[in-house]
């Protein structure tokens, strides 16, 4: 009877009464597993996280211990020992930052700078988007978080999940569930998001601007783009450097052509194992402790700040644009400099189309759309050399 007593003390029914606040996390990863597979937000991603949320909630499983990666520090000796669950060591490439860089690999490799290349003014739209970062940042700050939590919270504007969580890892772990849940929960409601703020910024008029094709990019172009890159953001920006690499190393297989099963691995077979690895372990990192508070609404709540003033930064610096120059931009493809590509790309597209049929601007917002990832990399580079442990 003793043995059946204690292995009953031990069971996770048992365990639930220590500590009720896990069922509540429980319920939130059930909605999030609803929403990833019945409403298609972002499952590829949305999916593992909801289910890593799920399995550390478990009281007894012992999966994840938040303890051995505390202070920003991993406890190596714990895990030289064997105490440290399954998904302890799926989490060692997230705190390491190796799979936001992995999946940057493969993003770089299914990536096409062409049109960024035969228009560059859309890299300033890329940059301008990235303004709901940095009002976010000192939205956060207003609020009482330090520079490096507002910094976390703020690279969600950038509409990056990788990004946010490589700069998460590094300045505020303990923060790091609450920020990939938002980010690609709001990543997933960019066309509900996105559209009002686009139609209250512009008229009729703007809207119905019909921009010409783009010319043809040569291959060496290509091929060039991403090695001058790589070498300019590393020298301006040396911390983002392993984001801004990685990117370009994928496209770099992707246009060569000479690497072309290395190209389709890292678009594939690699991207998918890191997606499944990346979302589990961030997944895990929400336990009731780091998850139900305060912080975690203020995080909600400037998200979808941080997307709409990204979102007004790129349409608004298009309409400022267009004071000067001869050929005229639409300013609805500014709004795809939030960097959730292509997703952002075919909202302007779709909200040209609306306002005039036959008005196809998917290659012209594809620009600034590549051009936030890169800017969104250098915001999370001068964020991580300003405010990280010296």
């Amino acid at each position: 009877m003793e043995a059946i007593l204690d292995f009953l003390r031990q069971t996770g029914f048992y365990l639930l009464g220590s500590d009720p606040k896990v069922l509540i996390m429980i319920a939130i990863a059930c909605v999030l597993l609803y929403l990833a597979i019945k409403k298609g937000f972002e499952p590829l991603l949305l999916l593992p996280i909801a289910f890593g949320m799920l399995l550390t909630n478990l009281p007894g499983a012992e999966m994840y211990h938040a303890d051995f990666f505390a202070g920003g520090h991993v406890d190596w000796a714990q895990i030289a020992a064997g105490n440290a669950g399954l998904i302890d060591i799926l989490y060692l490439g997230v705190k390491l930052g190796v799979y936001p860089c992995l999946i940057f690999i493969g993003v770089g490799a299914m990536t096409d700078f062409a049109p960024l290349i035969a228009n560059p003014k859309s890299l300033l739209l890329g940059a301008a988007a990235q303004l709901g970062i940095f009002v976010t940042f000192i939205g956060m700050r207003y609020m009482g978080f330090t520079e490096a939590e507002a910094a976390s919270v703020g690279i969600i504007g950038g509409a990056d999940g990788p990004t946010a969580i490589y700069v998460a890892t590094r300045l505020a772990p303990e923060l790091l569930g609450p920020i990939a849940v938002a980010a690609y929960s709001y990543m997933a409601l960019v066309p509900v998001i996105q559209p009002p703020i686009m139609r209250a910024l512009t008229t009729k008029k703007e809207r119905e601007i019909e921009m010409k094709q783009l010319r043809s990019v040569k291959k060496i172009e290509k091929i060039v783009f991403p090695i001058v890159v790589t070498v300019f953001v590393a020298l301006l920006v040396p911390s983002a450097g392993a984001l801004v690499g990685s990117l370009m190393l994928g496209n770099l297989m992707r246009e060569c052509g000479v690497v072309e099963r290395l190209s389709k691995t890292v678009q594939n077979e690699l991207m998918n194992i890191v997606t499944v690895m990346l979302g589990i372990s961030v997944g895990a990192t929400a336990t009731a402790e780091n998850f139900l508070n305060l912080k975690t609404l203020a995080i909600l709540a400037m998200g979808i700040v941080a997307f709409g003033f990204g979102t007004a930064g790129g349409v608004l610096l298009a309409k400022f644009m267009n004071l000067f120059v001869k050929e005229k931009i639409n300013p609805l493809i500014g709004s795809a400099g939030v960097s959730a590509v292509p997703m952002a790309a075919r909202v302007s597209n779709v909200e040209g189309q609306k306002a005039k049929p036959g008005n196809f601007l998917l290659m012209h917002a594809m620009g600034p759309n590549v051009a936030g990832v890169i800017g969104s990399a250098i915001a999370a580079g001068v964020f991580m050399a300003l405010f990280g442990a010296k």
